[in-house]
C-alpha cells in the first residue's frame, strides 16, 4: 500500500474523551470566544485575499493524503500562502496539537470535531466568506458532528460509508444484503469475520439493533442510554466467538480477504475496489446493507486563535473548489462534496462508485460523531460518553 493510503490504517484510532465533552450538549460555543469574529480576518473576499498575501503562510494538521503537492501548488500560486502541513497520526494527536496554538486549521474526523468545539480550540466559520460552500451537497451541511446550536464549525472534505464485504464463493454467489452474516453465530463466515477495531464500532452494533430489536427505541447509534448500550455490548460479546480478526489497517484487511482468511466483515469502499481490481480479482463484493451503516465525513476547521486566518479561509474555500476537491478525494478514495467536483475526476466512474451524488444512499449512513452524556432528547444526560465506550471496548476485546 502506498503512503497516501496509510491513513486508512490509523483513521479509526479514536482517542479517549475527557469530561469536558459534557459541555458540547450543553450548548458550548454559543456566545463564547470560539463563536466570536476571527481576529485579523478580512470582512470581504477581496480583503481576505489582500491580507492573505501579507500573512504568506498557513499551518495545517491533516490526515495523510489530504494535503498533496498536486493541488497545494496551485493554491500557493493563486493566494501567496505557503502551505505547511503536518500529518496527524490520530485524532487524539490532532486535538492535542490544536491546543498548542501553533496551527491554523485541521482536517478533523467526527470523533475529534466535537472535542475541538468543546475545548474552544476551533471557531465558527462565516460561510459567507467561503463562496464554494454554496455548491456543497445539502446532505453534507448542518451535520451533528460539526454544527452546534446551528453554528457551522467548518467545511466538509469528503465522505464515505462503512460497508459489508463478503466472499462470493463462501456464499455461493448469493448477494448479501444484511449485516446478519457478521452477527449470526451460524453464519457461513463464522470464524472468518473481520471486525473494525475501535470503540466506535459499538455504533455498528447499535445500527443492527435498530432494525432487529426496535423495542430498544434506538434512534441514533451514538446516543445510547444504559439499556441500549448494554444491549449493543452484549451483542458484541456474542459476536466475538465468530470473529477471526479485528482490523485497523486497510492493507492487512485486503490481504486477509485476498488470502481467504476473512470471508465477511465491515470495510470501506477502498478495500473493495482494491480486491475487485486485483489480478486476478478476489471473489469479494461489498454493499451498504438494508439496515444502513455507520460512516464518516471529515471537516476542515479553523483554529479559534489562528495566526493566519485569511490564508486558512482561502484554504477552506479552495479545498472544496471543484478541481481541488476532485483531485483530493479521488487521490484518497472517497466521495467529493460537490457535483462540480464529480465532473472533474480522472476516473469518470469515481463519483458513481463512491455514491457522491446519491443522497438516498447517504441517508442510510450515520456519520461518526463522539458520544456524549446528553442524549440530545428528553432523556437528558443519561447516555454513555466515549470514555465509557472505550472501557466497554477494552472489555469486549479482552
Amino acid at each position: 500500500m502506498s503512503d497516501r493510503r496509510r491513513r486508512y490504517g490509523i483513521k479509526g484510532a479514536f482517542a479517549l474523551v475527557v469530561g469536558s465533552l459534557a459541555l458540547i450538549a450543553a450548548g458550548c460555543g454559543g456566545d463564547d470566544e470560539s463563536g466570536s469574529a476571527q481576529e485579523g480576518l478580512g470582512s470581504s473576499i477581496e480583503e481576505i485575499q489582500e491580507k492573505a498575501k501579507e500573512e504568506g503562510q498557513v499551518n495545517l494538521i491533516n490526515w495523510a493524503g489530504y494535503v498533496e503537492k498536486d493541488w497545494v501548488t496551485p493554491f500557493e500560486q493563486q493566494t501567496g500562502c505557503t502551505v505547511n502541513s503536518k500529518v496527524g497520526a490520530s485524532s487524539d494527536e490532532m486535538v492535542t496539537l490544536m491546543k498548542t496554538g501553533n496551527y491554523d486549521g485541521v482536517s478533523a474526523s467526527g470523533d475529534a470535531t466535537l472535542r475541538l468545539i468543546a475545548g474552544e480550540d476551533v471557531a465558527v466559520v462565516d460561510l459567507d466568506l467561503v463562496p464554494n460552500y454554496e455548491n456543497v451537497f445539502e446532505g453534507l451541511k448542518n451535520k451533528a458532528h460539526n454544527t452546534v446550536d446551528g453554528k457551522p464549525y467548518g467545511v466538509p472534505h469528503g465522505r464515505g460509508a462503512n460497508l459489508l464485504a463478503w466472499n462470493t464463493e463462501t456464499f455461493d454467489g448469493q448477494p448479501q444484503t444484511s449485516w446478519k452474516i457478521v452477527w449470526d453465530a451460524n453464519s457461513p463466515a463464522a470464524g472468518k469475520i473481520s471486525v473494525y477495531d475501535s470503540p466506535i464500532y459499538i455504533a455498528d452494533a447499535a445500527v443492527y439493533l435498530m432494525s432487529t430489536q426496535p423495542d430498544l427505541n434506538i434512534t441514533d447509534p451514538y446516543e445510547l442510554d444504559e439499556d441500549q448500550f448494554n444491549a449493543a455490548v452484549e451483542l458484541l460479546k456474542q459476536q466475538k466467538a465468530i470473529v477471526g480478526e479485528y482490523w485497523s489497517d486497510a492493507a492487512k484487511q485486503i490481504q486477509s480477504f485476498a488470502g481467504g482468511n476473512s470471508t465477511a466483515g465491515t470495510t470501506w469502499q477502498y478495500q473493495v475496489n482494491q480486491l475487485e481490481g486485483a489480478k486476478p480479482p478476489a471473489p469479494v463484493d461489498g454493499t451498504l446493507p438494508v439496515e444502513g451503516s455507520t460512516g464518516w465525513s471529515d471537516t476542515w476547521m479553523i483554529a479559534s486563535k489562528a495566526a493566519h486566518p485569511n490564508c486558512m479561509y482561502l484554504w477552506m474555500n479552495y479545498i472544496i473548489s471543484p478541481e481541488a476537491n476532485a483531485k483530493a478525494t479521488e487521490y484518497f478514495g472517497e466521495a467529493p462534496v460537490t457535483k462540480e467536483a464529480c465532473s472533474l475526476t480522472q476516473d469518470k466512474n469515481h463519483c458513481t462508485t463512491f455514491h457522491a451524488e446519491d443522497e438516498d444512499y447517504f441517508s442510510k449512513v450515520y456519520y461518526w460523531k463522539t458520544p456524549v452524556k446528553d442524549c440530545g432528547d428528553d432523556r437528558g444526560e443519561v447516555c454513555k460518553d466515549y470514555s465509557e465506550w472505550t472501557a466497554a471496548w477494552t472489555e469486549i476485546r479482552g
